[in-house]
């Protein structure tokens, strides 16, 4: 009697890879917020305002930087990371060369032409203008995040404005700059508390800056016993809740995010005439820049057909 040979066994159905990031509980939810894709359009955009930036910040915002070209080299005293590298000292000659060497690269660098090249030569002659800057007592915070975005940006490669794919790297560099900007808040704060103490918020922190920067918009707050007493305590509660940010996810609530903390900085600069610009384009760095275009061309087309309209209307008769 013949035996029936056994069946062959059926084969074992595919296991899907695990997707990247896909971890399970807090490290994979971290891990996905850090390479949550983002459009390449935003990353374009962003670019050409970060690098479009560079030549206001050296002849506007930080002008006095050049006036360094004319002080003896023996008032140099190089921050911590002008010491571990071999960098220049600072020299007449030094000093313009970088200046001049920075706007070019920035200017050139904003076509979106050659990112990580171009990119690159940004940061490092940008954190050499910074050391430049920081190396005669003075130690401004509002240039971290902004310096974070020119480092990260030469990292994703070529975008452009109508880039309609996403990308990992671009959201783990748009990443690393929004952490940054929170911890900018969040440790400005822990500053206070650590060299001021409750002092700070229960002093004259903000009356002596309203005495020495005040405008006509903030002199009438010296009139209202405990206003600015309180606008302290609320400066910190706020910067200390900085980390809360990250939470913002929906395009939406990007947007109001932008809208509240550009309007923060406008206050500020209005009543005591301080402003962190640098920061502040940071902080542009949080919006949906990839629907720019397209509202641009929506505009277009609408002020075309307004044109076409006005044109073809029949004359007063």
């Amino acid at each position: 009697m013949n035996t029936p040979l056994p069946s062959a066994p059926e084969p074992a159905a595919p296991v899907p890879a695990p997707a990247r990031g896909a971890g399970q509980g807090l490290p994979g939810a971290v891990s996905r917020w850090w390479t949550r894709p983002v459009p390449l359009a935003r990353i374009a955009v962003f670019r050409t305002i970060a690098y479009l930036f560079v030549p206001v910040d050296v002849f506007l915002t930080t002008a006095w930087v050049s006036a360094h070209a004319a002080v003896p080299t023996a008032y140099y005293q190089p921050l911590l990371i002008g010491r571990l590298l071999p960098l220049p000292t600072p020299t007449s000659t030094v000093v313009h060369v970088v200046q001049w060497a920075l706007v070019a690269a920035a200017l050139a660098a904003a076509t979106g032409r050659a990112p990580r090249v171009l990119g690159t030569a940004v940061f490092v002659l940008y954190l050499e203008w910074m050391v430049i800057a920081m190396s005669y007592g003075k130690v401004d915070h509002d240039r971290i995040a902004y310096l974070v975005a020119l480092a990260v940006l030469p990292t994703i490669g070529v975008a452009r404005w109508r880039d309609r794919r996403s990308s990992e790297a671009a959201g783990w560099a748009m990443a690393a700059v929004l952490v940054t900007v929170v911890l900018t808040y969040f440790l400005a704060a822990w500053a206070k508390m650590r060299f001021g103490g409750w002092d700070w918020a229960t002093g004259a922190t903000l009356t002596r800056a309203v005495v020495r920067r005040g405008t006509f918009l903030s002199d009438w707050t010296l009139e209202v016993p405990g206003l600015l007493m309180a606008l302290q305590f609320a400066m910190l509660v706020l910067e200390f809740a900085a980390p809360l940010v990250l939470l913002v996810w929906s395009d939406r609530a990007r947007v109001a995010l932008v809208v509240f903390l550009l309007g923060f900085h406008v206050v500020v600069y209005a009543g005591v005439t301080i402003v962190f610009l640098p920061h502040c384009v940071a902080i542009l760095s949080i919006l949906p820049w990839e629907r720019a275009p397209e509202a641009l061309a929506a505009l277009r087309r609408r002020l075309d057909a307004d044109g076409a309209t006005v044109g073809t209307a029949a004359p007063p008769g």
